[in-house]
């Protein structure tokens, strides 16, 4: 499947800016089934330095510094991307969860793709007993690694509500989990510390869904903006789950980022000087290159 991408991100403040630096990452990533064809970025007012950059886990990162004073800061990255991935793994196959737990233990390797970087409790995602505890349902002894991440992404799909009021971005996990409502962020979260809880390595995954779903098919939840979902380490492989929509990922998901929870891998971050009220607009369009009209093509 042949995409178009367009990611849209506009502060706007009450009173000027003077300084800004930020990171960018909004690059569709390369390997595992995704081929970026090209990629650019328009940012108003014009940068006076930008650097790019692979940071620790191997996401592309743009550094830029902003210091024309200015009401609003535009962000425009346009791209297009080839995704053409395997069919999934069956659920009933790989090494139980116990034995992959023991692999990562014995595990020498340090490298950002390491499954060592993905155990452990970080910024967004601690590990909390309820959680944990909820997590093992899915996880009887001699049960699966895959098949329990499988059957944990299910119950998330089941339990819990997507609710794009019910959370911000800065909402702690717990909460998230007691009230059992959110967004595609709080059910990564979620179901990265159910995993981590009982010692299996899982990363966040930052990225796009098609906007269009294919003929007959329901549109899946997240679709108008970033989204996020699961890589877990099933012993040999990451495989990718999303919990929001309760699939596992295949050609409709588009990978951008992926860290240890929502922090490394924010499409923006930084910094301004300046003072006031902001307001943030945020617009995402993912459509087959086949539903563009010819006219916008061209």
């Amino acid at each position: 499947m042949l995409y178009r991408l367009r990611h849209l991100t506009t502060y706007a403040y009450r009173n000027p800016v003077g300084f800004a630096r930020c990171s960018l990452r909004l690059a569709p990533a390369a390997g595992d089934g995704q081929a970026p064809l090209s990629h650019e970025v328009v940012v108003e007012p014009a940068p006076r330095t930008a650097t790019e950059r692979g940071d620790f886990f191997g996401n592309r990162t743009v550094s830029l510094t902003v210091e024309t004073p200015h009401r609003e800061f535009r962000i425009d990255a346009r791209s297009r991307v080839r995704v053409e991935r395997p069919p999934l793994p069956d659920p009933g196959t790989g090494l139980a969860w116990e034995e992959v737990r023991a692999r990562v233990l014995s595990g020498t390797s340090l490298s950002g793709d390491a499954a060592l970087h993905f155990c452990a409790p970080s910024r967004r995602v601690p590990l909390l007993p309820e959680v944990t505890d909820y997590a093992r349902a899915s996880f009887p002894a001699g049960g699966g690694a895959y098949a329990g991440a499988f059957d944990l992404m299910r119950r998330i799909r089941a339990d819990f509500a997507f609710d794009a009021e019910a959370t911000e971005v800065g909402t702690p996990l717990g909460l998230a989990f007691a009230g059992r409502r959110g967004v595609c962020q709080d059910f990564s979260h979620i179901m990265i510390a159910a995993l981590r809880g009982l010692g299996l390595p899982a990363a966040y995954v930052s990225g796009y869904l098609r906007t269009l779903p294919p003929p007959g098919q329901p549109r899946l939840e997240g679709a108008d903006a970033s989204h996020a979902w699961v890589a877990v380490w099933c012993g040999g492989a990451w495989i990718g789950l999303d919990p929001t929509n309760g699939i596992g990922v295949q050609d409709d998901h588009i990978v951008v980022a992926r860290g240890r929870d929502y922090a490394d891998v924010a499409p923006v971050a930084g910094i301004i000087a300046g003072s006031g009220a902001q307001s943030l607009r945020v617009a995402v369009d993912v459509v087959p290159e086949d539903a563009v009209p010819e006219d916008e093509a061209a």
